[in-house]
């Protein structure tokens, strides 16, 4: 079939080139400036899906992303992708698409016995059918799942490479329409830096289809070609075509996927990636997404050939398509009769206009009467005929009421009908940016009414349609954005536009079919086989929630989120209800707004990258050194530093020895650091941590505990007040990153009205801890301004001045017992300040050690590691540090758990140490603890070593332990039994050197 539907002239295809592609393994030809649905189109292929439920027929209904139906399999092999919209496949040479959830073939398929069976399985079907016998279970969830999905995912790894790209701008542009052009335009002008981007290949919106519009006595193309030529002119403006605006977030964040290279498929450069992630963070956001033709509900009015009347237009304007020979219009406002004038001119017969208004007066319907277009007013389509494709409509005269059929219906031959309900303002990421909607009654759609981030929404999006407005809003809120974000401009002057004037639609949300409407299938959502019916029975059977009916039905659920049947069904519910719509609700758009691969998710981050290697600003010191190297999360940390002739074990004793007697020095660069900012700062850790923050002096630091709304220890670390309204906090390496996600957790959705900011600074700094008796001497050698005496800083305190010459936070804190030194640097000046160190330090005989002497120093002490003392089931007093919960604040994270009865029994886990007869054995960290060992299994456990090392500093082995009514125990002798033996320890407490802590007071 050789294009035998393409229009001789017209379109904004390159008529001088062919292009080759399949479809179903039929190859086709199209032109470059195609999309896969508008080539269909001009092959005569109309039938290119099935519907999920009852496996319909079904065609193209839209020429955008809100496309339901043309779901493709593009492409072969590992680049094979499921569920991609026809109408949005770039043509190129050589495509190979594939029709979706059909078998065996897209004319003959089995899975058409639902749409038979269709009274059978009505809504909640499913939650209806699937709960007995349960021993089916199995049985069931096989089959559904062989059901279950559209397209087929590839099986082997994606060969196609992806980016990430973060940006910052003053006005983001989300849409290239009209208003997305104005807005950018005016804008730019000011000296902002502008980002536009716009989802389609060409920017300019639906000004690329309407061939009679002019701006300023010109073809609005023409205008678009200037804007955009202007535009890209400009340096402080990115134009990002092919690129979706998916996602809105908190603080003016957006998300945006690029398709830098899908339209080229195999031709595309090998430096290119397939896909870019934008991440941008926006001072103002000016929103310029459109409106989307809403679809009239009537019966069977799904059919291949059935598509949205702006569709149509924009299928022959734009790709110079004929979709038919015999067109029928349905609508109920004066767009419809654009389109059939625009059809008429391209020699696609009209057979009919069908206004369900009881009069059509305007300037577009008398142009039709005066091109010779039949109109029939006040009626509807009430069925519609045809296997694969419509064939015909029937219609009847509408009542006065609207909602029933006067007299008999009669038929009209066609191959093509156009419905247009009016038009939905495209409201998906002002939602998403949590903004609140207006319902305007008068042509029932819902506006953007109050924001909460700094956005403004332009045009259509707006809830005006005329290209005037659009354009006169845009150049305003482009200005506005600029001028907000710091930028002085002038008021650009009025275009002059000549356009069709089409008045807001009437609202007509059901028309009334010529069957019982159970049986008539009038859709409302085309993706999920709903129908009006379905709606109606959720109502009955008790669900009156927007969400419920939504979740029951399955409408709005697909991979089009709704776009083309949210407010159809919400009108019908709420008629249904005896509600009027505002009170009924809308259902919650959620990003992304298109589907977005998980390669351009993922980026880089896949492979060896998935979880990458970490390594301190130090390392490379640490690994000339000599030192060993053990993986901590996803850090690489320096383990220990042998020297010759040294194994482990030798080691580990020089380095703790040498910091409890001269200059130990660690890097300590991995600890999770992350700024908390904000006015509300101080009550926000005074509701995570247990003990009191509001009172800390600028200047001091704090230890702290952090727990789940269980009761049990999450996190711990050292917290220091930089300001009034700042804070660094510090946690275990291995926790930051859950550490954060948690405190995000509680900002965004348990105390959203605490203004504090979170920012992970842990890659920022580089941390190095020096301690022991002459860590003081050294420090004071490298400082100039900063006083290091006991008194002017005294322990858990913050000094800023320079260490080696380079600004540092310097914290007096102590994880060893010993008088110990944070020193906080710069990432990239942490290795020339760790050299000074060491270089200074050699009076002292200053000795690097790694991860294993610094547990072997903390045990020493009987310091808690999270996740090693801890295992989620421990509390604050099981771990002795009922001292670190407050007892007179009012509320923090887990309060009302630490009074429950489990977690106040006697006999639960407690902390304690461990010392074994033998001074000389050390215990397995693991080994189980018991009263009594028997000769063999089972024994009554008592609890079980968290930590076990030599001390040299003691000269003997210590361990700690979580033992039932452990404190209880102490000075006991327990058993450990081993395979080979049975090992004698006695119970102490859990502090083995320097129990009254003088040594770190210096």
């Amino acid at each position: 079939m050789s294009q035998s539907h393409r229009l001789p002239a017209g379109g904004r295809i390159d008529r001088s080139r062919s292009l080759s592609f399949t479809f179903d393994g039929t190859r086709y030809s199209g032109h470059p400036g195609d999309t896969l649905a508008s080539a269909l189109i001009a092959n005569g292929v109309h039938l290119v899906g099935r519907s999920f439920k009852y496996h319909r027929p079904r065609g193209i209904l839209t020429a955008g992303s809100e496309e339901p139906n043309a779901l493709i399999q593009l492409g072969l092999g590992n680049r094979t992708e499921p569920n991609i919209r026809a109408t949005q496949i770039e043509l190129y040479d050589g495509l190979t698409a594939a029709s979706q959830n059909r078998f065996p073939s897209l004319e003959f398929d089995l899975g058409a016995v639902n749409d038979t069976l269709s009274p059978l399985i009505p809504a909640g079907f499913y939650y209806k059918t699937f709960m007995w016998p349960q021993r089916g279970w199995m049985t069931y969830e096989r089959a559904i799942r062989r059901m279950a999905g559209l397209g087929r995912a590839p099986d082997g790894p994606d060969p196609d490479r992806y980016e990430y790209r973060h940006a910052h701008c003053d006005v983001l542009v989300a849409g290239g329409g009209a208003a997305g052009l104005a807005a950018a335009l005016a804008a730019g002008r000011a000296g902002a830096r502008v980002i536009i981007a716009d989802e389609q290949a060409e920017m300019g919106g639906w000004l690329l289809s309407e061939g009679d519009t002019e701006i300023s006595a010109k073809p609005a193309v023409d205008w678009v070609e200037k804007a955009v030529t202007e535009l890209a002119g400009m340096e402080n403006v990115t134009l990002l075509r092919r690129t979706t605006a998916f996602g809105y977030y908190d603080h003016n964040w957006l998300g945006l996927a690029e398709r830098v290279t899908d339209h080229l498929g195999p031709y595309a450069a090998d430096h290119l990636p397939r896909q870019r992630l934008w991440q941008v963070r926006a001072k103002q956001v000016v929103l310029a997404t459109g409106a989307i033709e809403r679809p009239l509900v009537f019966g069977q009015n799904d059919r291949p050939g059935i598509m949205l009347a702006a569709s149509l237009r924009s299928y022959i304007s734009r790709y110079g398509a004929r979709p038919g020979k015999a067109l029928v219009v349905f609508t109920n406002n004066d767009s419809g009769y654009r389109t059939a004038l625009a059809a008429h001119h391209a020699g696609i017969g009209v057979a009919a206009i069908i206004d369900s208004r009881a009069e059509a007066s305007g300037p577009l319907p008398q142009s039709a009467r005066a091109a010779g277009l039949r109109i029939y007013e006040g009626h509807a389509i009430i069925a519609t005929t045809g296997r694969l494709r419509v064939d015909s409509v029937r219609l009847g005269r509408l009542a006065a009421s609207g909602d029933r059929i006067e007299g008999a219906g009669f038929g009209i031959p066609c191959d093509l009908v156009a419905m247009s309900g009016g038009w939905n303002p495209n409201v998906s990421l002002f939602s998403q940016s949590r903004g609140k909607l207006d319902f305007r009654a008068e042509d029932g759609v819902f506006v953007p009414g109050q924001s909460f981030q700094p956005l403004r929404s332009a045009g259509a999006c707006n809830g005006v349609l005329s290209t005037a407005d659009c354009l006169a809003e845009g150049f305003a809120a482009g200005a506005e954005a600029a001028r907000e974000a710091g930028f002085a401009n002038r008021k650009p002057a009025a275009l002059k536009v000549t356009e069709p004037d089409c008045p807001a639609a009437a609202p007509f949300w059901l028309a009334p079919p010529e069957k019982p409407l159970a049986r008539a299938k009038c859709f409302v959502d085309f993706q999920n086989d709903v129908t009006a019916a379905d709606l109606k029975l959720a109502v009955r059977e008790g669900f009156q929630s927007v969400e419920h009916v939504k979740r029951y039905t399955t409408t709005g659920m697909g991979t089009d989120q709704g776009r083309t049947s949210n407010v159809n069904a919400l009108a019908i519910v709420s008629a249904t209800l005896g509600m009027e719509m505002p009170a009924v609700g809308t259902t919650t758009f959620r990003p992304p707004y298109t589907p977005t691969s998980f390669g351009a998710i993922a980026g880089r981050n896949i492979g060896a990258l998935f979880d990458p290697v970490r390594r301190t600003p130090i390392h490379e010191w640490h690994a000339a050194h000599g030192a060993k190297f053990e993986n901590v999360g996803q850090w690489v940390r320096a383990w220990y530093y042998p020297k010759p002739g040294e194994d482990m074990h030798a080691a580990v004793n020089r380095e703790v020895k040498a910091a409890r007697t001269g200059v130990g020095i660690l890097d300590a660069s991995t600890l999770g650091k992350i700024m908390v900012k904000g006015p509300d700062a101080a009550e926000f850790l005074n509701r995570v941590y247990t003990n009191s923050w509001l009172k800390l002096g600028i200047g001091k630091a704090r230890y702290g505990l952090m727990l789940g709304e269980d009761g049990m220890v999450r996190d711990d670390g050292v917290t220091v007040r930089l300001g009034e309204d700042r804070f660094l906090m510090s946690t275990t390496t291995g926790n930051a990153a859950t550490v954060m996600t948690s405190l995000e957790d509680y900002l965004q959705t348990e105390w959203p009205e605490l203004k504090v900011y979170l920012t992970s600074v842990t890659e920022q700094y580089a941390t190095i801890t020096i301690n022991g008796p002459k860590s003081r001497e050294l420090l004071a050698a490298l400082t100039d301004d900063i006083d290091t005496g006991n008194e002017a800083f005294p322990h858990m305190s913050l000094r800023e001045g320079t260490v080696a010459g380079v600004p540092a936070r310097v914290i007096r804190i102590s994880f060893t017992g010993e008088l110990s030194f944070e020193i906080n640097v710069r990432a990239s000046q942490g290795k020339a300040v760790w050299e000074a160190l060491i270089e200074a330090g050699a009076p002292f005989d200053i000795t690097p050690y790694g991860t294993e002497a610094m547990h072997v120093l903390r045990a020493e002490k009987g310091f808690i590691i999270v996740g090693q003392e801890t295992d989620g089931s421990m509390t604050p007093d099981d771990l002795g540090m009922g001292w670190a919960v407050s007892k007179v604040k009012p509320d923090f994270v887990g309060k009302r758990s630490l009074t429950r009865s489990d977690t106040v029994r006697e006999g639960r886990k407690q902390l304690v140490g461990l010392l074994t007869e033998d001074p000389k054995e050390v215990l397995e960290e693991g080994a189980h603890v018991v009263q009594v060992a028997l000769q063999q299994p089972p024994m009554a456990m008592l609890g079980h070593v968290t930590s076990s090392y030599y001390s040299p500093n003691l000269e003997r082995s210590i361990a700690l332990a979580v033992l039932k009514g452990g404190r209880a125990l102490i000075g006991k002798t327990l058993s450990v039994p081993m395979p080979d033996k049975v090992i004698k320890v006695t119970v102490t407490e859990p502090v083995f050197f320097d129990p009254k802590g003088e040594r770190a007071n210096g």
